[in-house]
């Protein structure tokens, strides 16, 4: 797990992928109407739902990849299926996420956003 989330964000910026993903209006108009507080709920709920259990058995397929901003983000930051926060985040496969591990997702998870609407709306 990274420390420093602005290495991360710069790691990440260096992958065609990762870095190919951007909030769109639609991301932006719906963060400001349900607020970051409810949007990192969400982030947090998906977390638990999508990355938390030891086996899924869809690992790989489990995060669409639009339809909700964290869903964007979880692309963005290598947070959408165990294998990429292997990767990504040396968080390892085939266990459950501690509590520490799920804090973590939902603060890459929310700095990216809160970047990306910073940008938006500078």
């Amino acid at each position: 797990m990274y420390q420093d989330l602005k290495e991360l964000y710069s790691n990440l910026s260096h992958s065609k992928f990762r870095s190919s993903f951007h909030l769109r209006k639609k991301d932006f108009d719906y963060i400001k109407e349900k607020g970051m507080a409810k949007i990192e709920e969400h982030a947090r709920s998906f977390v638990m739902e999508r990355l938390y259990p030891s086996i899924i058995p869809n690992d790989g397929k489990q995060t669409p990849y639009k339809g909700h901003p964290v869903f964007i983000a979880q692309h963005a930051t290598g947070c959408c299926c165990r294998g990429c926060l292997y990767k990504w985040h040396k968080i390892e496969k085939g266990r459950e996420l501690t509590d520490i591990e799920i804090d973590y997702v939902v603060r890459v998870l929310m700095g990216w956003i809160e970047l990306e609407y910073q940008g938006f709306y500078s």
